[in-house]
């Protein structure tokens, strides 16, 4: 069973949906025009129930099928955008300064959309399929704050599904792996006080930006010699901001990154150093420091069941050579773990190919792959039909 010929018909409208979402991208909890259109597609589509609110902008689908069976499957898509300069040149580039789809939850978005057109349209299921459209994937855990508003007591699914496009990886080929797909996410941040002084006269202060500098690189020695090299961890320090202008040492410089794991002994171990370090380094130098290791989003962890039933349909819709196992897990971070950590499910990756310029996601020159777009809504779709088959 290759792509689904009716989702095929409806891929110029598709592209269009997708491009219409990247013009006007909005930021998590924010999506009330993205999320009042797919409310209104679903409606118009025939769906059975639709329901608004949901982690303030989410919106879930209720489509039933052909039969008396009380099995239940959840397909979910991210809605929310980033704050990046877009800077593709295309014609549906986003018109909102300072926004745009760099992740490509606008299609994400479109090919849950194309599903539910299709599964409405046939019911060629036995079951009941939910369509998630969750709201403030980027940081602020929107999954997260859908399953404690009672996602799965209010639509009460055996399995859910969730999928990621994948610019890196050939177009159209799936990837999928049981067990740790992407990594547990802490964000870092510490404030390093010292005493300002005349920038000629660094004698008569404290500098927290030099303190900052040593902070900054002995943070690189805890995952390289602490943590097990068979084991992955990461500390990046991303943002310092201090001073403002060239011959005035600050009194103060704030610093702001993340952290990234797999094993909970390995993101207690992060925390622990990153603390110890800035601390200890800021109090060597007659500094005082504070610090903050906010634990974000747990690891995405795939059930292995339902990641082979994840797969077996991949294969179904694009061959078997195109569905293939992750070669390994990424450290990006994804709050569809929240709903793993609830339901048996898997999260699988959809190659996009190569863009122009190779641009990765939340890369100012990426744009999602419309190619694709017929490719993981037949994938939605061909999931219920199989898990929940009619007779």
């Amino acid at each position: 069973m290759p792509i689904v010929n009716r989702i095929a018909e409806f891929h110029p409208e598709m592209t269009e949906w997708r491009r219409d979402f990247h013009q006007f991208p909005e930021l998590g909890f924010e999506e009330v025009r993205t999320s009042g259109i797919v409310a209104a597609k679903l409606r118009e589509f025939g769906v059975d129930e639709v329901i608004t609110g949901i982690a303030k902008t989410g919106v879930v689908g209720v489509i039933r099928g052909n039969g008396s069976s009380n099995r239940a499957i959840g397909f979910r898509a991210d809605m929310d955008a980033l704050p990046i300069e877009e800077a593709t040149g295309k014609p549906w580039a986003s018109q909102k300064p300072g926004l745009m789809h760099a992740c490509g939850h606008d299609g994400h978005t479109t090919m849950l959309l194309g599903a539910a057109k299709y599964l409405a349209e046939t019911r060629n299921f036995d079951g009941t399929v939910y369509l998630i459209f969750q709201p403030a994937e980027e940081n602020l855990a929107g999954g997260e704050v859908m399953v404690k508003e009672g996602l799965f007591d209010r639509f009460p699914m055996d399995r859910v599904f969730g999928m990621h496009n994948w610019p890196g990886a050939p177009e159209g080929v799936f990837l999928h792996a049981p067990g740790p797909v992407m990594a547990a996410v802490a964000n870092l941040e510490a404030t390093i006080t010292g005493r300002g002084a005349h920038g000629a006269m660094p004698h008569n202060g404290i500098d927290p930006i030099l303190i900052a500098s040593h902070v900054v690189t002995a943070l690189q020695s805890v995952v390289a010699r602490n943590v097990n090299p068979l084991e992955s961890g990461v500390i990046t320090i991303a943002h310092i901001e201090g001073g403002f202008t060239f011959n005035v040492i600050p009194e103060s410089v704030k610093m702001r990154g993340t952290a990234r794991w797999f094993l909970p002994e390995v993101g207690d171990l992060l925390e622990a150093k990153f603390k110890d370090i800035v601390t200890g380094v800021a109090a060597a130098f007659g500094a005082k420091a504070e610090c903050s290791f906010t634990r974000a989003y747990p690891a995405t962890v795939n059930e292995p069941e339902s990641t082979e039933i994840a797969a077996r349909v991949a294969a179904m819709v694009v061959g078997e050579a195109r569905s293939r196992k992750l070669p390994q897990p990424t450290m990006g971070g994804e709050d569809f773990s929240f709903m793993l950590n609830e339901r048996p499910g898997a999260y699988l990756f959809l190659g996009g190919g190569k863009g122009e310029g190779d641009a990765m996601v939340h890369h100012p020159k990426y744009d999602f792959n419309d190619d694709i777009l017929p490719i993981g809504a037949s994938w939605f779709a061909t999931l219920a039909e199989q898990v929940m088959p009619r007779g």
